[in-house]
């Protein structure tokens, strides 16, 4: 299988967010702005991309009784990592993003790509594969997030591009990420059909 194929399958054609509507959780919760939703992207691609490469090197040995717990157990493993390092050197985000780093382990993007693609395929391949999701992930939290913190608040990853007062405080509240996550799912299908 093409490795680029693979990769481009989970920005584009699988996207978790616009396409497959998977991780609707973080996706919704995290993106209050811009810089949240990127980070969480990064997050779980980084977690995606390890626990991809992990299970695929370890298919072979894991008994098929235990499998989804050893995958549970991989895919900890990287998110313990992941909130460890924002713990120590990003303390403002980590408790920004709060509870929804942890939840990574069981989100079901990462094991899906765990259990459909990474323990059928080889390290190369499956490493790709969560780079895929990871990039496609990113990048539909961190335009979900760019769309709500700039009509909510005027501002995108921080710097403001208009006034305060002329922004629409439902976008930054927890109806304003449905309405904007619909309209994106509206423009991505558009575009898919044309």
């Amino acid at each position: 299988m093409n490795n680029w194929k693979v990769l481009l399958n989970g920005i584009i054609t699988e996207n978790p967010t616009f396409v497959l509507l998977l991780g609707m959780c973080p996706t919704l919760a995290t993106t209050s702005s811009a810089i949240n939703g990127m980070s969480m992207g990064l997050a779980t691609a980084f977690v995606l991309i390890c626990s991809n490469m992990a299970i695929s090197a370890c298919k072979k040995i894991i008994p098929d009784m235990v499998r989804i717990p050893a995958y549970i157990v991989l895919i900890a493993t990287f998110v313990t990592v992941v909130q460890l390092l924002m713990e120590a050197y990003l303390p403002a985000l980590n408790a920004s993003l709060g509870l929804y780093v942890p939840l990574i382990v069981v989100n079901c993007i990462v094991l899906g790509r765990a259990e459909s693609f990474a323990a059928k395929n080889g390290i190369i391949a499956s490493a790709f594969d969560g780079l895929g999701i990871g990039i496609g992930f990113t990048l539909a939290l961190t335009l979900l997030g760019g769309v709500r913190e700039l009509l909510g608040t005027g501002k995108l990853f921080g710097l403001t591009l208009y006034p305060e007062q002329y922004g629409s405080l439902i976008f930054v509240l927890a109806p304003g990420a449905f309405i904007a996550l619909g309209y994106l799912i509206a423009i991505v299908n558009k575009f898919q059909k044309a």
